[in-house]
């Protein structure tokens, strides 16, 4: 058994629950408000910081950080940033997409339940502003490509090992301006989707 704190907390929108499997083998569960500024700062924190203290006995002040040494390992997840997608709550945004592609998440993919029906109800997309990003790469998987490759198109290798043809390298001084013309209006958060990017 190991003789530290582990630690598995939930951090919600409402409440973080932590539970701690202390020295010992003993289960410590405790249930604290996400958010209550005037007691901490950060609920996470305070939960690990009040399971030690009560165990150990000993003072750990809130200005100060937990000691961590008698911590075997901390395990955390949260529905924060899923909550804040649904509730429309999140960081006004905006989309950098590859150029031609700026109505792609709008349009989709066309898959809805009743393929016929005249009434389309698409959901509400998430970001404010586009930006187009003037860029083109295709993966080099044709061999009727080869030709082309040679005369026209840079060959590169992508993050997978695969090779790519660079058509359109990006115009960093287009992005770059379009990218201060959203900052401008107090985006700053921006989603990126390039064609390919994942290679």
């Amino acid at each position: 058994m190991e003789e530290k704190f582990c630690f598995a907390i939930d951090r919600g929108g409402t409440f973080t629950d932590v539970y701690a499997r202390c020295p010992g083998g003993k289960i410590r569960v405790l249930k604290l408000l996400s958010e209550d500024p005037s007691n901490y700062a950060d609920a996470p924190t305070e939960g690990i910081r009040r399971i030690i203290e009560q165990e150990t006995g000993k003072s750990s002040p809130k200005t100060k950080p937990v000691d961590t040494s008698n911590i075997g390992w901390i395990r955390m997840g949260t529905t924060v940033a899923t909550n804040a997608l649904l509730e429309r709550k999140g960081e006004r945004m905006a989309l950098a997409i590859t150029e031609g592609f700026r109505d792609l998440l709008h349009i989709g993919n066309q898959a809805r339940p009743n393929i016929f029906d005249l009434k389309i109800l698409c959901p509400d997309i998430l970001y404010e502003e586009v930006v187009e990003v003037r860029e083109r790469v295709l993966p080099r998987q044709d061999a009727s490509l080869e030709e082309i490759t040679a005369e026209q198109w840079k060959v590169k290798q992508g993050l997978t090992g695969e090779e790519l043809l660079v058509m359109k390298e990006v115009d960093e001084v287009k992005l770059r301006h379009d990218l201060k013309k959203i900052l401008k209006k107090g985006i700053t958060s921006l989603a990126v989707v390039l064609l390919h990017a994942y290679m």
